[in-house]
């Protein structure tokens, strides 16, 4: 059956030790000969889109945006997305394994979450400027790999990233508080979700494993995504849904078996609750 292929970094940085696998290439560069289009796949790795002028679409976890000009989009391993290109499209593409840059200390810790849950934003002049010119000091090292390349491209990364949280709107709007302690625990509950959710969809699973109550687990989500936990349970399971329904050929029972429900109409009554749809429905419109 059809599966939602898994991409991994180009095979040309496999002389790089895995976990320090990076690879960045300007678009202009991919889309000189015509337009580029990648179907529905997920990555291994960190994902970085610089569109300095160009257009196109593309679908992160079955949202979907335009590419316009000065346009940016962040992806974290494991995001379902899709991308199409038109040809003359110019920026910067930046692909790292996840373990190639970490941050160093809580603060940088933090700014890094803040940049990876915005996802996608469409930038200023100004701001663009300050970024693009930052990839382009990245590239200049990664194809230069002149002493200690590595090591610039990561301190270039710091200031990506520093740039990134002083300049950038959220379309999505700001965390209503960003501590490090709740984007942690945060980030802690996501991972957990991402691994556990076909067998486990109750709350009391996860504050267990986290070691919180009920209450200290929904301030966390509150505080910070101004959702409930059991908000974030429910767009988990509708999440994946729509990735087997979208990305995969299984029969509607198989899914929600994947899914953790041994009844699939309950399933069914589920994700039409949620989203209006039947499942067959889902995949007949946007399949």
């Amino acid at each position: 059956m059809k599966k939602i292929p898994v991409r991994q970094i180009a095979p040309a940085n496999q002389d790089i030790h895995t976990q320090a696998r990076f690879n960045i290439r300007k678009v202009g560069d991919i889309t000189r000969e015509g337009d580029l289009y990648h179907g529905l796949h997920r990555h291994d790795f960190n994902f970085i889109l610089l569109i300095e002028e160009g257009q196109g679409s593309h679908e992160i976890d079955f949202v979907s945006y335009k590419v316009q000009d000065r346009s940016l989009f962040m992806l974290r391993p494991g995001q379902v997305h899709q991308l199409e290109l038109k040809a003359g499209a110019k920026g910067y593409l930046l692909e790292s394994h996840p373990r190639f840059y970490q941050a160093a200390g809580k603060e940088a810790l933090l700014r890094l979450r803040k940049a990876w849950s915005k996802g996608y934003c469409r930038l200023s002049s100004q701001s663009f400027d300050r970024l693009h010119e930052l990839l382009g000091k990245i590239y200049e090292e990664y194809i230069g790999k002149e002493e200690g390349f590595l090591d610039a491209i990561k301190a270039n990364l710091d200031l990506f990233f520093i740039e990134f949280i002083r300049q950038s709107p959220d379309p999505k709007g700001s965390p209503l508080h960003t501590n490090s302690y709740s984007l942690e625990r945060l980030e802690e509950f996501q991972d957990l979700l991402e691994k556990h959710i076909a067998e486990n969809k109750q709350v009391s699973f996860y504050i267990q494993r986290m070691n919180l109550s009920a209450y200290q687990l929904n301030e966390v989500t509150r505080t910070t995504i101004g959702k409930t936990a059991s908000e974030m349970i429910n767009e988990q399971i509708l999440l994946e849904g729509r990735r087997y329904l979208l990305g995969t050929t299984h029969q509607i029972k198989v899914v929600a078996d994947l899914l953790g429900y041994e009844d699939v109409s309950y399933f069914i009554r589920f994700f039409k609750k949620h989203t209006g749809l039947t499942p067959e429905a889902y995949r007949a419109k946007f399949g």
